[in-house]
C-alpha cells in the first residue's frame, strides 16, 4: 500500500511534466501556473487545503483517462468501466479522491471552470479581461452561467473560495515571475494526504 509519500510523489511527477508543457495560450508552461496560483492563495493567507487546490487545479490536464480508468478497475475489481469524455476540471477532481486528497481539495479542483462561467455572467469587465485563450475555451465549458445557474452557484458553501481560485486561475499567468517551487508544498501535500 502506498505511503502518504509516495501518493504525494506520484501527483508532483505529474506536475514536474507540466514544466515541458505550454499552458494553453499563454506564454508559461502549465508547472509555472501551478506554482504561480498556489504563490498566490498562500500571499492571500489561504488555508492549507485551498492553496493544494490553487497549485492541483489543472492537474487533469497531466492525468490521462486511461490512468483515471486504471484507478478505478483497481477499486471495483473489475475493467467494465467507461470514464466518458469529461473535462480537465473533472478529470482531475477524480483522480485527486482517487489519490486520497479532501473533498474540499477535490471540490476546488473541479470548480475552476463553472467559477469562471459564474463570473463571466455576473461580471461583465470579468469576461473583457479574459485571455483569447480563455475566451475561447469559455465556449466549450459551456458558455456564461444562466441567472439560475449564478445563484445556485452563490448557494454553495464553498462558494467563495471556488470563486477566489479562479481568479488566481486567471492571474497565475505572468511569464518569468520567480516562485518557489513544488519543493515548498511537498510536505504540505505529504501531511494532507497522511490525515486524510
Amino acid at each position: 500500500m502506498a505511503t502518504s509519500a509516495d501518493k504525494a510523489a506520484l501527483v508532483f511527477q505529474l506536475l514536474e511534466a507540466g514544466s515541458k508543457q505550454g499552458y494553453i495560450g499563454e506564454n508559461i508552461s502549465q508547472l509555472e501556473h501551478a506554482l504561480q496560483a498556489a504563490q498566490l492563495a498562500t500571499q492571500e493567507g489561504a488555508d492549507n487545503e485551498t492553496v493544494l487546490a490553487a497549485l492541483l487545479h489543472d492537474i487533469g490536464q497531466f492525468c490521462s483517462a486511461k490512468e483515471l480508468r486504471r484507478m478505478l478497475v483497481e477499486d471495483i475489481g473489475s475493467d467494465d468501466i467507461d470514464v466518458g469524455a469529461v473535462g480537465h476540471e473533472k478529470l482531475g477532481a477524480e483522480y485527486l479522491r482517487r489519490v486520497g486528497f479532501s473533498e474540499k481539495v477535490c471540490e476546488l479542483v473541479e470548480s475552476h471552470v463553472v467559477a469562471k462561467r459564474y463570473l463571466t455572467a455576473t461580471e461583465p469587465q470579468y469576461y473583457e479581461a479574459l485571455s483569447k485563450a480563455s475566451k475561447l475555451s469559455l465556449k466549450f465549458q459551456g458558455g456564461p452561467f444562466t441567472p439560475d445557474e449564478a445563484l445556485a452557484f452563490e448557494r454553495d458553501v464553498l462558494f467563495k473560495q471556488k470563486v477566489q481560485l479562479r481568479k488566481w486561475d486567471d492571474a497565475a499567468k505572468i511569464v518569468d515571475l520567480v516562485t518557489p517551487g513544488l519543493d515548498a508544498y511537498k510536505d504540505l501535500a505529504i501531511q494532507h494526504l497522511a490525515a486524510h
